[in-house]
C-alpha cells in the first residue's frame, strides 16, 4: 500500500492531540509516538485492530462507486436533464444502486439516494462528509467567506456566532413568535387589498418572510412599499432562481471557458448591488450602535469585531468580508425556502379544498377565533400533518447544498477519497418509495397514525442533516405554522374563476430551490 493510502488510514482512526500523542478512534486508546513518525500508531492498530486492512488486497473491497460510462471532458453532461438532474439521479440509482459516481463535465461526483445511504453519510458519519463543496458560481458569490459556503475554521466560527445570535434574538422562542404574528398581521392585509380577486401571492410572501430575517439581522422590518426593499428581495429572489439555471450549471462545469455567460453576469450584478445596499445598512446600525442595546445580528457582530480588534487579535474570521456574506445567507436560506414551502401550501390548498376544509375546520375546533400560537401545534395534528407534507411534497431543495468529504471515507463498501464532491440526493429521501406510503401524492396521513395522532417520520428531512443542516430551521418551522395557520383562518384560497382546481398544475419552477409555477389564487375572505 502507498505511503499516501497509509497516512490517510492513520488520520482515519486517531485523533491527534498534540505532536506526541494521538487517540484511537476504535478503542478511545491514547498513543505515544515520535514526531514525524507513525510507526507506534501502525503497529497499534495491526495488533489490536486487525480487521483494520492495509495490504493492497484491500483494494477489491475498497472499492469505488459504480457509475455509468462517461465521456472524455463532458463526463455524463449529455446523460443530464439540466432543468432537474435530481430526477436523471434518481433514475441512475435504480440502476446502479444508493452509492453511484457521475461526472459533470470533468469533475467527479458521488451521488447518495434514499434515505438509509443519506443519513448513514450525513448523521453517522457527519465528520466524514461535512464539508462543503463550493461550486464556482458560489464561489464567485462567496469567496470562501460567510456561512453557506465555506469551510475550515472561519466556517464553523461563523454558524457557531450565528446560531448562538439567533438564538439569543428568540429563535424557537416567544420573541420570535411576536415578530412573526405582527408580520402576519401585515400580509393579511396585503392578501385583503385584493378583494378575493385572483393575484400572485409570490412578491406578499416574500416580503413577509424576508421581514423575519430582516428584524432578527437589522433589528427592524421595512415596508412593503419601500423601493429599496423590494429591489433587494427581487434581486436576491432572482439569484436563487438562476443558479439552478442551465446555464449556471454548464459554467460550474467548464468555469474558464464559459465565464462570460449572460447568467453569470446577471448573478454578479445582483449580487453587487444588493452587497452595496447591506453595507449602506450596516454602516447605519455601526453609527448608531448602542453597546448596551443589541438590535439584532449586525449589532453583535459589530460588537464582537471591535472587541476582538481591541484585544489585539489577528487574522479574526469577525471581519467586514464574513459579516457581509453571513448577512446575505442569512438572506438567501431564510427567505426563499420559507417563502416557496408557503407558497406551494397555499396551492396545494386551493387544489385540495376537501383537505383545506379540514385544516380549518380543526383549526375552528380547536383555537376559534383567537389568534393561533405555537403552543398550540399539538393540539392540532391534522394541521401539523398538512404543513410537513406540504414540505415533504414541495421538495424545496431537492439535491441539498452539495457536501464534501472531508477525510477518506467507506460507505456501503464503496471507498471515497477526500475531497471528493457529495450530493445528498433529497428528493430520493422525501419521495423514498420504502419510507412513504404513496411518496408522488399530496397525503397528510403520512404523518398520521390510525387515531389521527401526530407522529415524526425519520425520513422527513427537508433541512437536510448533520453538520451542514439548516441553521434556521426551528425559525422555519415557526414561520411556517404560523403564517399557513393565520392565512387558513382568514381565508378560504381557490382558483380563478374558470380555472378548474384540476388545471392546478404542481410543475415547480425551476432554480436552485424548486418554487411553485407562476399562478394565481383568490384569497376570499371567511370573515
Amino acid at each position: 500500500m502507498s505511503d499516501t493510502r497509509k497516512r490517510s488510514k492513520i488520520r482515519n482512526h486517531f485523533n491527534f492531540i498534540d505532536n506526541t500523542k494521538a487517540e484511537c478512534r476504535v478503542c478511545k486508546k491514547r498513543i505515544s509516538y515520535r514526531a514525524g513518525s507513525t510507526n507506534n500508531l501502525h503497529r497499534h492498530l495491526r495488533t489490536v485492530h486487525p480487521s483494520v486492512q492495509w495490504e493492497d488486497k484491500t483494494q477489491s473491497v475498497e472499492r469505488e462507486p459504480p457509475g455509468p460510462r462517461h465521456l472524455p471532458l463532458l463526463g455524463n453532461l449529455l446523460q443530464l436533464d439540466l432543468k432537474r438532474p435530481d430526477k436523471t439521479f434518481c433514475e441512475l440509482s435504480k440502476k446502479y444502486g444508493s452509492v453511484f459516481t457521475v461526472y459533470l463535465g470533468t469533475s467527479k461526483v458521488v451521488v447518495l439516494a434514499g434515505y438509509k445511504t443519506v443519513k448513514e453519510a450525513l448523521v453517522n458519519k457527519a465528520e466524514e462528509f461535512g464539508d462543503r463543496y463550493i461550486s464556482p458560481i458560489f464561489y464567485d458569490i462567496s469567496q470562501g467567506h460567510g456561512i453557506l459556503f465555506a469551510n475550515g475554521d472561519s466556517w464553523k466560527e461563523m454558524r457557531r456566532f450565528a446560531l448562538t445570535t439567533l438564538r439569543d434574538f428568540g429563535m424557537g422562542k416567544r420573541i420570535a413568535e411576536d415578530k412573526i404574528l405582527e408580520e402576519c398581521n401585515y400580509l393579511i392585509q396585503m392578501f385583503e387589498a385584493h378583494k378575493g380577486k385572483p393575484f400572485d401571492t409570490t412578491s406578499p410572501v416574500n416580503y413577509a418572510t424576508s421581514n423575519i430575517i430582516s428584524s432578527i439581522v437589522y433589528g427592524s422590518r421595512f415596508e412593503y412599499s419601500d423601493p429599496r426593499f423590494r429591489a433587494m428581495v427581487k434581486r436576491a429572489n432572482e439569484n436563487i432562481r438562476i443558479t439552478g439555471s442551465a446555464q449556471i450549471q454548464v459554467y460550474n462545469m467548464f468555469p474558464r471557458l464559459v465565464s462570460w455567460i449572460k447568467n453569470r453576469q446577471l448573478i454578479l450584478q445582483n449580487l453587487e448591488m444588493n452587497i452595496r445596499e447591506i453595507k449602506e445598512l450596516i454602516m447605519h446600525l455601526k453609527e448608531t450602535l448602542n453597546t448596551n442595546v443589541y438590535r439584532g445580528f449586525v449589532d453583535c457582530f459589530l460588537m464582537r469585531k471591535q472587541k476582538e480588534e481591541d484585544s489585539g487579535v489577528l487574522n479574526t474570521h469577525y471581519n467586514e468580508k464574513n459579516m457581509i456574506c453571513s448577512v446575505a445567507n442569512l438572506f438567501g436560506a431564510g427567505t426563499d425556502t420559507t417563502a416557496a414551502t408557503l407558497r406551494w401550501g397555499l396551492l396545494l390548498m386551493a387544489k385540495y379544498p376537501h383537505i383545506q376544509d379540514q385544516v380549518q375546520e380543526e383549526l375552528r375546533r380547536v383555537v376559534g377565533s383567537s389568534q393561533v400560537r405555537v403552543e398550540d401545534r399539538k393540539n392540532l395534528p391534522y394541521t401539523n400533518a398538512v404543513i410537513h407534507e406540504i414540505q415533504r411534497l414541495a421538495n424545496i431543495v431537492p439535491m441539498a447544498i452539495p457536501h464534501k468529504t472531508a477525510r477518506d471515507v467507506t460507505l456501503h463498501g464503496y471507498f471515497i477519497k477526500e475531497g471528493t464532491t457529495v450530493f445528498p440526493l433529497l428528493t430520493s429521501v422525501l419521495y423514498d418509495e420504502s419510507e412513504w406510503e404513496s411518496p408522488h401524492t399530496f397525503n397528510p396521513s403520512h404523518f398520521l397514525d390510525k387515531e389521527g395522532k401526530f407522529i415524526r417520520r425519520d425520513a422527513f428531512m427537508p433541512f437536510s442533516a448533520g453538520r451542514r443542516s439548516c441553521l434556521g430551521e426551528s425559525l422555519a418551522k415557526m414561520e411556517l405554522f404560523l403564517f399557513f395557520t393565520s392565512l387558513l383562518q382568514r381565508f378560504c384560497f381557490t382558483p380563478p374563476p374558470g380555472v378548474a382546481v384540476d388545471e392546478l398544475h404542481l410543475l415547480p419552477s425551476v432554480g436552485f430551490t424548486l418554487s411553485p409555477s407562476p399562478h394565481k389564487l383568490c384569497a376570499a375572505s371567511r370573515q
